[in-house]
């Protein structure tokens, strides 16, 4: 409700400044209020207030009357029963939230299927697939939605582009849980895929930025959750991702790619899109199990690249209790301890496979046994390969041999092997600020702020044809400096021809 003013009448003073809370709609008037949005965004041809309608499914949604909401938006909309597109609807409701009215009339006729606004019935088909996916009832909804995105395409408007959008999301939702689920290949899942890639070349032709991004963060999820990295890494390098994408999507498509870069070894790569997409993302509210999930993953690749995350991450409310299991995983590889490694990944076992980080902590193996080398080398500047077997449980010494001879290739230790005494010799460490080491990291730093101001910008907001304006206000700009030129040349000639009559006379 906006600020409520009361001025005095009698001597113009105002009173105290009142602010009272938004008054509580019920769910039915939200999505007729959500109606006038869309009619607004369909003659504005401006798709934030479809955006506004979309918010507030997140609201509507947790309505203990949430069908009879839907039923009444339906009726709202279309007050004929024997209309077909209010009849599709209608028959995804509850037995008692139908109009008791439906079916045909008396002679048997029934309106043709045209709607007067589209938007209006893809958003109450929207509704629809919500109500259908908290009631699990993802048979149904697999059922209805097939039908329904394939309705949506055909409109082909770009004034339902962020509804269309919507509606693949949950398109894929309902035939992710259908069974058997991924990673089995005889999961429904698969079946979905040739829709996905026809909805994306349809957007791609379209232009439409909406459908696109959401089209193609949905088939990098179906890739992964069934292991085909192979073709999630083809999509990726055969389409662009849209530039004007909504930052969620961004950041679900970063994380996506952070997670294939990850399996395929480039660590690097990896952790400059998880960084991204955990900076862009939520740290609190629906989207903190994102934030947590990104987390989770950007801390594994950091241990695989030798870095340990800082303490402070573990510390932020929103992810002390999610990340007590990586917590003592970071512990373990801090000291090099590889029985503790052991120890943690066996006793969280379930919760990294929950995760999908399991197959990314067994390779942390080396790099325990590396961080333990290392220790070692910083401890002493000398040490015989059989106490490195006793302190890091190594089962022989040639494996000791090997992994230090690996750690000093890899530039993990900077040491010698004395092969004739066995020994492992330590080279005195150099000065860090006479190597390129503090400029790199200065200059990360200033890329990522770089990159980040680049975004800031791309992402502002500016009015449609405002160039146009400023050309007609300096054309008019120039057309009075013009007349006024004119004025002052005529005034001029006047004053000489009044002062040769003076002169005259």
């Amino acid at each position: 409700m906006a600020d409520k003013m009361d001025v005095d009448a009698v001597n113009g003073e105002k009173s105290q400044e009142t602010v009272g809370p938004a008054p509580d709609l019920p769910a039915e008037r939200i999505i007729t209020n959500n109606f006038h949005l869309i009619n607004q965004a369909v003659q504005a041809f401006d798709a934030r207030f479809t955006l506004r309608a979309l918010r507030n499914i997140s609201t509507i949604r947790k309505a203990p009357n949430f069908p009879e909401a839907i039923a009444i938006a339906i009726r709202t909309a279309f007050p004929k029963p024997t209309n077909n597109a209010r009849r599709v609807l209608e028959t995804m409701l509850p037995e008692q939230y139908k109009n008791v009215q439906n079916g045909e009339t008396g002679d048997g006729l029934k309106d043709p299927d045209i709607v007067e606004v589209a938007e209006v019935w893809a958003y109450l088909g929207v509704l629809v697939q919500v109500y259908l996916y908290d009631t699990k009832q993802y048979k149904k909804g697999a059922q209805f939605s097939d039908n329904f995105v394939e309705k949506v395409r055909s409109f082909n408007r770009r004034t339902m582009d962020s509804i269309g959008a919507k509606a693949y999301f949950y398109y894929a939702l309902f035939h992710e849980n259908l069974d058997p689920k991924p990673p089995s290949k005889q999961s429904p899942a698969i079946a979905i895929r040739p829709t996905l890639l026809a909805a994306l070349r349809s957007a791609v032709l379209r232009k439409d930025a909406e459908t696109q991004s959401a089209v193609t963060v949905l088939l990098l999820r179906n890739y992964i959750s069934t292991a085909d990295i192979t073709q999630a890494d083809l999509l990726v390098a055969q389409t662009h991702f849209p530039a004007s994408a909504a930052n969620n999507q961004v950041c679900r498509y970063l994380y996506y790619l952070g997670r294939i870069r990850a399996i395929q070894l480039a660590y690097t790569q990896a952790h400059a899109h998880l960084e991204s997409a955990t900076r862009k993302s939520p740290t609190t509210g629906p989207a903190a199990g994102f934030y947590q999930q990104a987390t989770k993953l950007l801390i594994v690749v950091e241990l695989l690249m030798g870095d340990i995350p800082t303490r402070t991450l573990f510390r932020q409310p929103a992810l002390e209790a999610a990340l007590y299991p990586y917590f003592k995983l970071v512990q373990a590889v801090r000291v090099g301890d590889l029985d503790a490694y052991l120890k943690c990944v066996s006793a969280n076992e379930a919760q990294f496979r929950q995760d999908g980080t399991y197959t990314l902590t067994l390779r942390l193996r080396q790099n325990v046994i590396k961080t333990g080398v290392r220790m070692l080398s910083l401890s002493y500047s000398r040490i015989s390969l059989r106490d490195i077997c006793t302190r890091l449980n190594i089962s022989s010494e040639e494996s000791a041999e090997y992994i230090t001879a690996k750690a000093i290739r890899d530039g993990v230790i900077e040491a010698s092997l004395d092969h004739q005494q066995g020994h492992l010799v330590t080279t005195p460490a150099k000065d860090a600020y006479s190597t390129t080491e503090p400029s790199e990291a200065f200059h990360m730093r200033i890329e990522a702020l770089l990159g980040m101001r680049d975004e800031c910008v791309m992402a502002m907001r500016y009015p449609m044809n405002k160039h146009r304006q400023e050309i007609a206000e300096a054309a008019k700009a120039r057309e009075r400096e013009r007349e006024l030129a004119k004025e002052i040349i005529e005034g001029e000639g006047d004053e000489e021809g009044d002062e040769g009559q003076f002169e005259g006379m």
